[in-house]
């Protein structure tokens, strides 16, 4: 396990590099941030006595190195815009995305395995098909135009819930939370609903394959025939076997939910990190945008090694060879 853990920190390693050439070459090939950042009548003078402030007179190899250096130390410079450190300003939206990736997380779980499970164990009947065309949906219609409707069914018809912003929040540890008050609670269910359909639908599908699969095989027989209760049955042979596949996705849909919440957070006017990414790209705030990407690639590699490590405890077959 320990020489597996390593293995894994060095390859993340050797992926965080690779990946910080690729997407500093990117930003630095979309254009130049001065023209965005000075007044139209400023003089050439003017501009680039700007670049050379920010650096970005240097070459692009240059430019990387000096990246580079700084962020070993942690800091990936500071944001064009709002002049703070970018890691700063990053961490300050953090909380509210994380909010969403939660709740959202939450809600694919508890409707997605329970649902999936009885639609597996009734696959022939009605109820299955309807789920089946259900989740077909929450594959295909797109997650902005589910917002709106959301939008307006739940806050312009009838009033139930409100349409934007965060709520009310109260400070814990130094952290702003909005999901530890009843006004917050109510501004995080449309944006969490809408941003948890595409991960319903995808446990719902996995759920009932894995309950199809397994619930006709002779040692579920054979724990029925010893006059086990059916709640054991349930829980310790079948519901263990099937959520291997099911973690996998879980976890990567909470990275995909934090890095790619951009829809939900700009429909719903979510103060998180997705609203800030495309602020950002809009006015090519470089030192924002690559320590969001590089935040995002470390997510999930750490996500990935928990998935892996909670394989072995969901099923003692696996095994994590160290020489791998």
């Amino acid at each position: 396990m320990l020489v597996f853990t390593i293995n894994r920190i060095i390859q993340s390693i050797i992926v965080i590099f690779l990946t910080s050439i690729v997407i500093f070459a990117g930003i630095f090939a979309i254009g130049n941030p001065v023209d965005l950042l000075m007044d139209s009548r400023a003089t050439f003078e003017e501009m680039e006595q700007i670049k050379a402030n920010l650096g970005l007179d240097k070459p692009f190899w240059e430019q990387y190195y000096i990246f580079l250096k700084s962020a070993v130390k942690g800091d990936f410079g500071h944001s064009y815009i709002y002049n703070v450190p970018a890691m700063q300003l990053i961490f300050q939206r953090l909380p509210a995305t994380l909010e969403l990736a939660f709740i959202s997380l939450i809600l694919s779980i508890f409707i997605g395995i329970p649902v999936g499970v009885v639609a597996g164990i009734y696959s022939k009947n009605i109820f299955s098909k309807c789920v089946m065309f259900i989740s077909v949906l929450g594959f295909s219609l797109p997650s902005f135009w589910v917002g709106l409707m959301l939008i307006m069914v739940f806050s312009v018809n009838f009033g139930w819930l409100p349409s934007f912003g965060r709520g009310e929040t109260i400070s814990l540890f130094g952290i702003e939370w909005s999901i530890f008050t009843l006004d917050g609670l109510k501004h995080i269910i449309m944006p969490a609903l809408n941003l948890s359909l595409f991960g319903i639908a995808f446990v719902i599908r996995l759920s009932r394959a894995g309950i199809i699969e397994i619930i006709h095989q002779d040692y579920i027989k054979f724990a029925y025939a010893k006059g086990l209760k059916n709640s054991r049955v349930m829980f310790v042979y079948i519901l263990k076997n099937i959520m291997i596949p099911i973690v996998t996705v879980l976890g990567m849909e909470f990275g995909l939910i934090l890095a790619f919440a951009v829809v939900t957070e700009t429909v719903f006017a979510w103060p998180g990190i997705g609203k800030l990414l495309i602020d950002s790209i809009n006015l090519l705030d470089r030192p924002v945008v690559v320590s969001y990407i590089m935040m995002t690639v470390f997510i999930f590699l750490i996500i990935n090694l928990i998935v892996d490590l909670i394989y072995t405890v969901l099923d003692p077959r696996v095994r994590i060879k160290t020489n791998d």
